[in-house]
C-alpha cells in the first residue's frame, strides 16, 4: 500500500467545515489502496470543537504533531477579548467591537502575519518533517489549506526532499472573498501574490473544489487544476427518526459572517409576518454555530427575535439529525464577486439532508448549478426583493399545503467514497510521473 503525507492545520476534534475534507478522504484512502500519514499541529487555537468527528479517524492511523506558536493572544488583547475567548473563523465577531479597534487589528493581522496568522508554523514543520521523511519515506505529500500557511510548509519540503507534492486549495488565496478586508499594504499584497504564484507554479498538482476557482487560478498560473468537490457521507445520514420539524422551519448552519449578512431576507420576513398571520403563527429561524453580531442586529431591527431558535454551535452528527428535520435550509454566499467561486461544504451535506435548498446568492457560479439541478433547490439574488418574497410565500404555501418535496435519490458523483477515488487517481498520476521521470533520469 501506497502512502501519502498529509498536512492539515484542521483536524478532529477540531469542528466545523475545515476539518471535514480530508478527513473524509483519510477516512477512505484505504480502499484505494493508499495509507494516510497526517501531520498536525499541536495545542492549536481552533474556533470551535467537535468530539463526534473522532469516530471518522482510520484505526491505527500515524498522526504526527507539531508545536504551533500562534498570535492570538496580542490580537485578543486589542480587541478587547478575554483569553479564553474562540477566534471566530472568517472575521466574525460575535460581539461588537469599535469600529477603529478592529481595522487596526485587521490591519495588523493582513499585514504581519502573512500568509496568515499560523505563519510560525511553517519552518518548525519543515524542518521537522525533512528529518521524519529521510526516515518514513511516504511516496507524496498533500497539503490543504486555508490556512495557506500550510501550503508553504509544502513548498519548503518540495526543495528540501523533492517528494511529489500534491496542494489542494478549499478556497481561494488572494481571490477569497474576505482578501480586501485585509487592508494590505502595495508590499504585502505583492507579497500574498508571490506567494501564491510560487505554491501554483511549484506543486506537482494542484487540486481544487470548483470550476469558478479553476478558472481563475488559470489567470495566475496556467495550468491544469483538477476539480475534486466537497460532498457528503452517506454513513453519515442513515437514520429513520428525523421527521420534519411541525413548524416552518428555516434553518441555517454553520458560520456567518457580517458580508454575508442578508439584511433583505430578513426585511422580507419582517414584511411576511406583518401580512400573513398564518405564517407568523408557524415561522421559526434556526441559526446553528457562529454568528456576527451584525446579522443579530439586522434581525432584531426587523423584529424577528421573537421566531428566532439560537445554537451556537452542535456537534456534527446532531447538526445532521437537525438539517433532516429542518423545513427549509438556506444557503448564503455573499455578493462579492470573489464569493462567486465558493461551494461550501455544507451545500453537498444540505443535498444529503434531502430537504429543500433555498440558495441567496450569485446566479452565476457552480454553487447555483448544483442547486438548479435539484428537483427542490430555489434561488434568489441578494438584492431581488420581489423574487425572494414570491419564493417565501410558495414555500410557505408547499407546506400548509401537501408538505415541502423532499429528494428521493442522492448523486453519487458527490459521495466522499467517490470523490476518495477521484484523489486517489491523481495520486496514482503524481506517483507514475515519479516513476517515468526515474526511468528517464530526469530531476524530479
Amino acid at each position: 500500500m501506497k502512502k501519502v503525507l498529509v498536512i492539515s492545520y484542521y483536524w478532529p476534534p477540531s469542528g466545523g467545515s475545515g476539518v471535514q475534507r480530508w478527513l473524509k478522504f483519510v477516512r477512505y484512502l484505504r480502499d484505494f489502496q493508499w495509507e494516510a500519514v497526517v501531520c498536525i499541529p499541536e495545542d492549536p487555537e481552533y474556533p470551535v470543537y467537535d468530539h463526534s468527528l473522532l469516530k471518522d479517524i482510520p484505526q491505527n492511523i500515524t498522526i504526527l504533531k507539531v508545536p504551533i506558536r500562534e498570535p492570538f493572544g496580542l490580537y485578543k488583547r486589542l480587541t478587547g477579548r478575554r483569553k479564553g475567548d474562540r477566534m471566530g473563523a472568517g472575521f466574525i465577531s460575535e460581539k461588537k467591537t469599535g469600529k477603529r479597534l478592529q481595522a487596526v487589528s485587521l490591519w495588523i493581522r493582513g499585514n504581519f502575519f502573512i500568509p496568515d496568522a499560523r505563519k510560525f508554523w511553517i519552518n518548525p514543520s519543515a524542518r521537522y518533517l525533512t528529518k521524519y521523511l529521510k526516515e518514513n519515506p511516504v511516496d507524496i505529500i498533500v497539503t490543504t489549506g486555508p490556512p495557506m500557511s500550510v501550503h508553504m510548509i509544502g513548498l519548503k519540503l518540495k526543495k528540501s526532499v523533492g517528494l511529489p507534492w500534491l496542494a489542494d486549495f478549499r478556497d481561494p488565496w488572494t481571490q477569497v472573498d474576505f482578501y480586501r478586508e485585509l487592508r494590505l499594504m502595495k508590499w504585502a499584497d505583492r507579497k500574498h501574490h508571490r506567494m501564491e504564484k510560487a505554491v501554483l507554479s511549484t506543486a506537482d498538482r494542484v487540486t481544487v473544489v470548483s470550476r469558478g476557482m479553476a478558472e481563475d487560478l488559470r489567470l495566475i498560473v496556467d495550468r491544469p487544476y483538477p476539480v475534486i468537490t466537497n460532498g457528503y457521507d452517506e454513513e453519515d445520514f442513515e437514520t429513520s427518526d428525523a421527521a420534519p420539524d411541525p413548524f416552518f422551519s428555516i434553518a441555517h448552519f454553520g458560520s456567518l459572517s457580517r458580508r454575508a449578512n442578508p439584511i433583505l431576507l430578513w426585511q422580507v420576513l419582517g414584511e411576511l409576518i406583518r401580512e400573513r398571520s398564518d405564517l407568523a403563527g408557524e415561522l421559526k429561524i434556526k441559526m446553528t454555530g457562529q454568528v456576527d453580531h451584525s446579522v443579530m442586529e439586522s434581525i432584531r431591527r426587523e423584529g424577528l427575535e421573537p421566531f428566532l431558535q439560537r445554537i451556537p454551535y452542535l456537534e456534527h452528527d446532531r447538526m445532521v439529525r437537525q438539517m433532516q428535520r429542518s423545513q427549509l435550509l438556506l444557503l448564503l454566499i455573499n455578493p462579492d464577486p470573489g464569493a462567486r467561486l465558493i461551494v461550501t461544504g455544507k451545500l453537498f451535506e444540505y443535498l444529503a439532508a434531502r430537504r429543500p435548498v433555498l440558495l441567496i446568492g450569485p446566479e452565476e457560479g457552480d454553487a447555483a448549478e448544483i442547486i438548479r439541478e435539484l428537483p427542490n433547490g430555489y434561488l434568489c439574488r441578494y438584492d431581488d426583493r420581489e423574487n425572494m418574497k414570491t419564493q417565501l410565500l410558495q414555500l410557505f404555501d408547499f407546506y400548509s399545503g401537501d408538505g415541502l418535496p423532499e429528494r428521493k435519490s442522492l448523486p453519487e458523483k458527490y459521495s466522499r467514497r467517490y470523490l476518495t477515488g477521484l484523489m486517489a487517481e491523481q495520486f496514482n498520476g503524481l506517483c507514475a510521473e515519479k516513476d517515468n521521470k526515474a526511468h528517464l533520469n530526469l530531476p524530479g
